[in-house]
């Protein structure tokens, strides 16, 4: 029996994980949010995970709020950035395996191609800085780690911008979405399939020599104009979506203008075949709807 704590269960992607979890009779999982882990706190986490012999962490915990971290800087950093420092120091005294997610905002946007994970970073943005600051902290204290940055995450659960277009597309008959800022839309449902693989590939395969960073998305690229354009389609609602340019939408956190991911790296090492993103509306929608 593998065990696995997960942190952030009750967010979008613990809580497609948990959904997923009675699929995995060979992991057990222990789920937790902040009522039972405070991961700010070291003396906690030490407590908790004493003697209950983790083979893997998924952190799914994170201050999301991209323009609240603008105002909330403290806890922003104290959530993306020291918290994962805890876990860190904490997987590497237990012989943990890390599964941390990160974000397609650690990038400039200035590009004009698929970032790998090579690339540069120079995020733009409070939540892009402090999400950095995490993966270093993560990369120098434990080094047996697996790093995964996503863009654009939704889900039946939680805020998200497809819930949000739903909604608004049967309240009124025409809304104004961006059309310069590019990236691509994640299912979390995907993600969180595509974490238990990465999971049981470790297990199976003994390719512990695969650590590092990786990058996860749907395919395709598009932008927040055709996502929001998609979603009224599948959702059957008659809104019409208007496309304006960022400046016409100011937001108190810069947002990048192209952050689409490569995941070239993690559909090799891992033998993953990654769905369309217009082909998951559907499937959430449908889900949300049921």
């Amino acid at each position: 029996m593998t065990n696995i704590l997960v942190t952030g269960c009750n967010g979008q992607l613990g809580s497609e994980i948990k959904e997923l979890s009675t699929h995995y009779p060979n992991f057990k999982f222990v789920f937790t949010d902040v009522e039972e882990l405070d991961i700010t706190s070291f003396s906690e986490i030490e407590s908790f995970v004493n003697g209950k012999n983790f083979r893997y962490l998924i952190n799914c915990a994170a201050y999301t709020n991209v323009d609240g971290a603008e105002e909330n800087r403290k806890m922003a950093k104290l959530l993306n950035a020291e918290a994962v420092k805890n876990l860190a120091t904490i997987s590497k005294q237990n012989n943990i395996i890390p599964i941390h997610l990160s974000t397609d905002y650690v990038f400039s946007g200035k590009g004009c191609k698929p970032y790998d994970e090579a690339e540069e970073t120079a995020p733009q943005n409070v939540y892009g800085n402090t999400k950095l600051k995490g993966e270093i902290y993560l990369q120098k204290i434990c080094p047996n780690h697996i790093i995964i940055r996503t863009s654009w995450l939704y889900s039946p659960f939680g805020k998200n911008f497809l819930k949000t277009m739903m909604n608004l597309g049967k309240e009124k008959d025409e809304l104004n979405v961006v059309v310069d800022q590019i990236g691509t839309p994640t299912y979390a449902y995907d993600l969180a399939l595509c974490i238990l693989h990465i999971i049981q590939k470790l297990e199976n395969d003994n390719c512990f020599k695969n650590f590092g960073i990786y990058h996860y998305s749907n395919d395709g690229v598009c932008s927040w104009f055709d996502f929001a354009t998609e979603i009224q389609i599948f959702s059957d609602n008659k809104c019409k979506i208007n496309s304006i340019d960022s400046e016409s939408f100011k937001t108190l956190a810069k947002r990048p203008h192209y952050s689409v991911l490569n995941k070239s790296k993690i559909k090799h090492i891992f033998d993953l075949d990654i769905p369309h993103w217009r082909g998951r509306i559907s499937h959430c929608i449908n889900r949300i709807k049921s």
